[in-house]
């Protein structure tokens, strides 16, 4: 019921902005905008992540643009869907596909990117994708990019997946396309029929992991644990949460089995002093566990627990004793107390979080994917909001993707994350890029032209999408509500607007000159923003604190 209140909402939606089409563009009130003072702090009352807070600003007869139609790519036309597509193949599997260099666009698995074939050969190589059997409806994608005054190819880019497509009178094809898997480019050649194609090797993902791989070497089993300490099963019984099954088979390879009799003798000895020495202190008062986990050393140890454990069974063996009435020293019956009181006291589910090796809790959690996950998602909602990362918390190796494809930075970083294997190690940069994001510059000059609080996301792809001009040139930008030291040239144009409802003038660099992107203004002063700024990805500097 709730789908289909939305979907008339946006039927309505598109059909208001339609209407808009009819009526005539107020160039003056565009050009005056960027001259008066009024008009920009009418701006700076939209700098919306979600356009749903907007709704108390406007007015009766006022209405907010609907980020799902920027999505939906309707300057394409009418589109089909594509028959017989190809499931995921597995990693390690070579394909030869057709490949598109793409200047200025990095692509990454489940994003999507639209395309415009008009040139000859590559309505070849569309055929051929359409219709080959060992790959149905895929291309390889490949950024290329400038150095000097050669181009120069990405050795990693990703499979695209035909889904909808489009054939127009003139021959050319209209496609829609998403992203599928990271590939390494093995060789490269040009088809009899003048196309690229290439020799691709499918990306093998490794599998995210809640702790290091390297790690479980050095872990105490718990299965050894539970068989050394009888006692102690009721607390270890239970399986560990944050662990997953392939955690705890590789951790059957102990720390402890590697020590020679003197070096165990050794090591449990100091590793007993440090939780029994912590309960022989005068003061009768329990020890919490909080002032434990906050201690310099690590008292919840595997051999930590055994203490507890074998200072239980050495209690068991006293009050024996003590009954065979063989003298308790009182220094040792008080020791005794002190246990009892602090296992009574004590939430024992709190040792499953601990680390059983000598590497401290934090350091695990610097490559545990899921807690990377859930750290990106947050840093995301904070800084961005659109689109909701938390449905892919579950799923960290998809989230990586889903905020590299994303995330509002240069086309060269965009271009590393793509080539970084292992999901840790992605998160890691991602969240590092979150929190340091702040300015974004021109790549040739430095000029500052845009911050991180003036962004605003007009797609529900995010803040950052990809859009393809009628003549077959993909452009990934990036909007913003307000912008500096950028100077537009023409007169708005509504024609092939990305955005349904919005005329785009190009805006340069008022430093350098460099085409810099575009500023897009409604063409009815009803419809809000009433404009805004795309600035290409391509044009944006690595340096962006």
């Amino acid at each position: 019921m709730d789908d289909e209140r939305i979907r008339e909402r946006e039927r309505l939606q598109i059909e208001q902005i339609r209407e808009l089409d009819f009526e005539e563009l107020q160039v003056e009130e565009v050009d005056d905008l960027h001259d008066s003072d009024s008009d920009d702090n009418h701006l700076s009352s939209f700098p919306f992540s979600s356009h749903a807070q907007a709704s108390g600003n406007l007015g009766d007869d006022e209405f907010i643009f609907n980020p799902a139609l920027a999505s939906l790519h309707m300057y394409l036309g009418e589109v089909e869907d594509t028959q017989n597509r190809i499931a995921f193949v597995d990693g390690g599997t070579v394909l030869k596909i057709s490949l598109f260099y793409l200047e200025g666009v990095v692509l990454f698995p489940e994003a999507t990117l639209p395309l415009r074939i008009v040139q000859p050969s590559f309505l070849a190589a569309v055929e051929r994708a359409l219709n080959q059997a060992n790959a149905p409806s895929t291309i390889g994608v490949i950024r290329v990019y400038r150095e000097g005054a050669q181009f120069k190819y990405a050795s990693v880019g990703t499979t695209a997946e035909i889904r909808q497509y489009r054939r127009l009178g003139d021959g050319s094809f209209n496609i829609i396309t998403r992203g599928q898997q990271r590939f390494r480019l093995k060789r490269r050649w040009t088809d009899v029929e003048g196309f690229p194609c290439g020799e691709v090797q499918i990306v093998d993902e490794d599998v995210p992991l809640r702790t290091p791989r390297d790690a479980f070497g050095k872990l105490v089993p718990l299965s050894k644990l539970r068989d050394r300490y009888p006692s102690s099963r009721a607390s270890l019984s239970t399986p560990l949460r944050d662990l997953d099954a392939q955690s705890e088979a590789n951790s059957e390879e102990s720390f402890e089995s590697a020590l020679s009799p003197s070096e165990k003798r050794l090591h449990y000895s100091v590793v007993d002093s440090i939780f029994c020495n912590s309960t022989s202190s005068d003061d009768d008062q329990v020890v919490s566990t909080s002032t434990i986990q906050s201690s310099g050393s690590n008292p919840y140890s595997s051999r930590s627990i055994g203490c507890l454990a074998s200072s239980h069974d050495d209690e068991n063996e006293e009050e024996q004793s003590a009954i065979g009435k063989t003298p308790i020293s009182q220094k040792k019956y008080q020791k005794q107390n002190r246990l009892a009181s602090f296992r009574e006291h004590t939430d024992l589910s709190r040792f499953r979080m601990t680390p059983r090796a000598f590497w401290p809790f934090w350091a695990y959690r610097m490559y545990d994917s899921y807690y990377l996950a859930q750290r990106a998602a947050d840093l995301w909602k904070q800084i961005v909001a659109v689109p909701n990362m938390e449905a892919f918390v579950n799923t960290p190796d998809i989230l990586s993707f889903s905020i590299a494809s994303k995330i509002p930075v240069s086309e060269s970083i965009r271009q590393e994350l793509l080539e970084l294997d292992g999901v840790s190690y992605r998160l890691q940069r991602e969240i590092e890029l979150l929190e340091s994001f702040d300015r974004v510059r021109c790549i040739h000059c430095q000029t500052v032209i845009a911050r991180r609080k003036d962004m605003l996301v007009m797609s529900n792809e995010g803040p950052l999408g990809a859009y393809v001009n009628p003549h077959g040139y993909v452009h990934e930008i990036m909007t913003f509500y307000k912008a500096n030291d950028i100077a537009i040239r023409g007169r708005p144009v509504k024609k092939d607007s990305w955005f349904p409802g919005y005329a785009w003038t190009i805006a340069n660099c008022a430093t350098c000159e460099t085409q810099l992107g575009w500023l897009f203004t409604a063409t009815n002063k009803k419809l809000k923003p009433s404009s805004f700024w795309a600035v290409r990805g391509s044009q944006v500097a690595d340096d962006m604190r």
